[in-house]
């Protein structure tokens, strides 16, 4: 009888090394993240083109964008390695978790900074490579730190996080105008409700941490909706703005305001809800609100 050989067991879910270390800097840097915020550089990149597009110079931009914001995301980690720990979210990230040194993680981050900002400053222009920077050192020296000190962290955090689309801009034009201006004031203010979301949904994690992320003293209460609220009413008669001005055409004022109500309507739930579920819907609303803003005026633009 022909004996039959059994293969030698083989685990398909066991990854590589290789695989291993690429998922561990995938979440050092935080990928998600890291592309909804060059995205958004690239929509004020491509405002700023008016259809004459570099295409050189927006990989380039893609390129040192991320640089930079993967390294404020990294510094972030290996600041806040032990808090980290404390966090069912964030405990199984690779510092944590101890599958990556801090030395290394430090090193690699402090890399990608340099090199992106250098990137910015001689691919596009000083401006871009400034922005670059504050944007990198306020988030890392300023905002971090804050955050289990006061809930005035999310402003401090909101003053950097609209930084990609004027940076964006910036890199084609090399000034400030209103255009740019504007561009920072929608993202500014769109942070608040989209952070404070967050920090609703994460709130019990949040405090295992001692971070104050939410604006009241009371947490999950009507004073933390009600300034959701009013931030997300702000959004309405700002992002109304760009077609007084020119910088923008009456389908963008259109796309906007709809997608302002829309968005206020989730916030008028939360606060009448006061609900993680009421919440979660605000958070994924915010996903939603910032790109089709942005894509509809690059839209009404070209």
């Amino acid at each position: 009888m022909e004996k039959t050989i059994n293969p030698k067991p083989y685990s398909i879910n066991k990854p590589s090394v290789l695989t291993s270390k690429i998922q561990d800097y995938v979440q050092l840097v935080k990928m998600r993240l890291s592309i909804l915020v060059v995205f958004s550089a690239a929509m004020g990149f491509l405002l700023a083109s008016e259809g004459e597009i570099n295409w050189g110079k927006l990989c380039l931009l893609i390129l040192g964008g991320f640089l930079v914001t993967a390294s404020s995301n990294g510094i972030n980690q290996v600041v806040e390695r032990h808090l980290d720990k404390l966090m069912t979210r964030t405990s199984g990230r690779p510092i944590p978790d101890s599958r990556m040194r801090v030395s290394e993680a430090l090193l690699v981050s402090i890399l990608m900074g340099v090199v992106g900002v250098l990137i910015l400053s001689f691919g596009m222009n000083l401006l871009s490579g400034i922005f670059g920077a504050f944007a990198l050192l306020s988030y890392v020296f300023i905002y971090t730190p804050m955050k289990r000190k006061t809930p005035f962290a999310v402003f401090a955090g909101a003053i950097p996080g609209a930084i990609p689309p004027l940076l964006g801009y910036v890199a084609v034009t090399g000034h400030l105008d209103i255009t740019a201006y504007l561009l920072y004031a929608i993202q500014f203010i769109w942070q608040f409700p989209h952070f404070w979301s967050i920090a609703w949904v994460l709130d019990d994690d949040y405090k295992k941490a001692g971070f104050k992320m939410l604006p009241s003293a009371g947490g999950r209460d009507k004073k933390s909706a009600y300034q959701a609220l009013i931030y997300t009413l702000a959004l309405i008669p700002l992002g109304l703005l760009p077609v007084y001005f020119n910088v923008s055409g009456y389908i963008s004022a259109i796309v906007i305001t709809l997608c302002g109500v829309l968005f206020m309507m989730q916030s008028i739930q939360l606060y009448r809800e006061c609900s993680i579920k009421a919440a979660t819907r605000l958070m994924f609303g915010s996903f939603l609100y910032l790109p089709l803003v942005q894509i509809a005026m690059v839209y009404d633009k070209m």
